[in-house]
């Protein structure tokens, strides 16, 4: 083996934009081709009872365990089964409700062509994900995904790059679609992920996060001279409440700056006239990673938590959700 001497830093990076290119337009040919077929192994997934049978050779098994590993994290349960172990006792794991996806870049892998006929005897449904959908494994398979690419990375042509992204893709595609047929929301995310700093985020509360103490709180009666020093001092927000502490309406720090271009003095003008009414509020027990992401949408700072009776319990502001590491 020799090494390419006199390379400078420029030809380097030409040659990793190259392998990046080539793998971006590859995918971009295989979302271009993409059909019935892929609905069809959704589908068939979708209603199965059982779990996905995922199996690959070499560089396709490794992705065939990823794949296992994503369906199994976004809730739909799989499985790797290796083509070698399975004729050894393996296929005990297989059940005839079960969903097989099979991966191979030729579709001519003796291993897999052996694994599918076992597959068939149990009443296994399969799904190929195949660089040649016209191959063994192609025709021999339920349906057939095409994750055929010109070429590899590798520019000996050899190296399985540019096929094992494609094959990658698609198994996300999958993954990603089942998920939203089966409504699998953040929280049945934070159910299979408790461990770690992951698992904590998505399963805490705004409640663990609010102001509790000194809220920004003003009644309806109230100026803008109040308002004013409330705004300053409760980090760009005040809250309009009834006598029943519910939540009228919402100032910031915005409605301020508008107010002063619009009206000189407006220090004796009653905050009723000026705040926003009906704002975007949060309760007590709600994700804070959904409070986080409305924030975000409405492009607002800060937002009033209710409780259960409609009464303001607190506040929550993005700066929070942010040193929490929610967002």
């Amino acid at each position: 083996m020799s090494r390419t001497i006199g390379k400078t830093s420029a030809d380097i990076v030409d040659r990793g934009r190259r392998v990046i290119r080539l793998e971006r337009d590859a995918l971009g040919g295989i979302e271009e081709r993409l059909g019935d077929e892929f609905a069809q192994a959704v589908q068939l997934i979708a209603d199965s009872s059982g779990r996905v049978i995922v199996a690959g050779v070499g560089k396709s098994g490794l992705i065939g365990r990823k794949v296992a590993a994503t369906l199994t994290s976004t809730g739909t349960p799989a499985s790797f089964l290796h083509p070698v172990d399975s004729v050894h006792g393996d296929l005990g794991i297989v059940g005839r409700d079960d969903v097989a996806i099979l991966i191979s870049k030729s579709g001519e892998s003796d291993e897999l062509l052996e694994l599918v006929a076992h597959l068939k005897g149990f009443g296994v449904r399969t799904i190929a994900i195949t660089g040649d959908p016209r191959s063994a494994l192609g025709r021999n398979c339920d349906v057939s995904l095409d994750a055929g690419v010109r070429e590899e990375a590798c520019p000996h042509d050899l190296a399985p790059t540019t096929s094992t992204t494609a094959a990658l893709a698609l198994g996300d595609a999958l993954a990603v679609v089942l998920l939203q047929e089966k409504g699998f929301q953040r929280e049945d995310f934070a159910r299979i992920h408790p461990g770690g700093a992951l698992g904590r985020r998505l399963v805490m509360r705004v409640d663990e996060i609010m102001l509790r103490e000194k809220l920004p709180v003003l009644g309806d009666n109230d100026t803008m001279r109040e308002a004013i020093v409330m705004i300053a001092e409760r980090r760009g927000i005040a809250i309009v409440v009834d006598e029943q502490r519910r939540v009228e309406g919402v100032l910031t720090a915005g409605d301020l700056s508008r107010m002063i271009e619009r009206t000189g003095d407006v220090m004796q003008i009653p905050v009723r006239t000026v705040m926003t009414k009906k704002p975007k509020i949060a309760r007590e027990g709600e994700l804070a990673s959904a409070v986080a992401y409305r924030l975000e949408e409405h492009g607002i700072m800060a937002m009033p938590v209710v409780d259960s009776a409609e009464a303001l319990s607190g506040v929550v502001h993005l700066h929070d959700l942010l040193r929490a590491r929610v967002v």
